[in-house]
């Protein structure tokens, strides 16, 4: 009887904390730096849809413009292959979808999430917090 209890015990915990669920490849590092948008030095971030690279995170961070008052921040490492010097984040010419030179994972701007490729995880994402006049991307 105590046997079968450890065994549902077990099961139990498995489920409730998701022991199938593999951690992000990405380390979480802390970030925390202020942008201010409306200022000419981002300029690229003045407009819904403009993007600009930072320092910061394991391979830098990009930041988007998704509408007047919302700002999405993804880590540039690829979760694919992380710790390659050269497996970095771009923003394609279309705007829209991010994407691992050295992989060629294709990640949506959106979310981050999976379009194509071999990294079965998504982009690892930052807070974002805007007040109208500063831009906060922290972790």
């Amino acid at each position: 009887m105590r046997r079968l209890t450890r065994i549902f015990a077990v099961i139990f915990l498995c489920l409730a904390t998701g022991c199938d669920k593999e951690p992000h490849p990405v380390p979480p590092v802390y970030v925390n730096f202020y942008i201010y948008p409306n200022d000419v030095t981002y300029l690229d971030l003045n407009y819904y849809g403009g993007h600009m690279y930072f320092t910061g995170g394991v391979d830098g961070v990009v930041v988007y413009r998704l509408d007047g008052w919302s700002f999405i921040a993804f880590d540039r490492a690829c979760p694919y292959d992380w710790e390659d010097i050269d497996s970095w984040i771009w923003v394609e010419d279309n705007g829209i979808i991010l994407r691992c030179e050295k992989c060629g994972s294709q990640f949506s701007i959106l979310d981050g999430g999976v379009i194509t490729g071999p990294s079965r995880f998504p982009l690892r994402r930052y807070y974002t917090k805007f007040d109208g006049m500063i831009l906060r991307v922290h972790s």
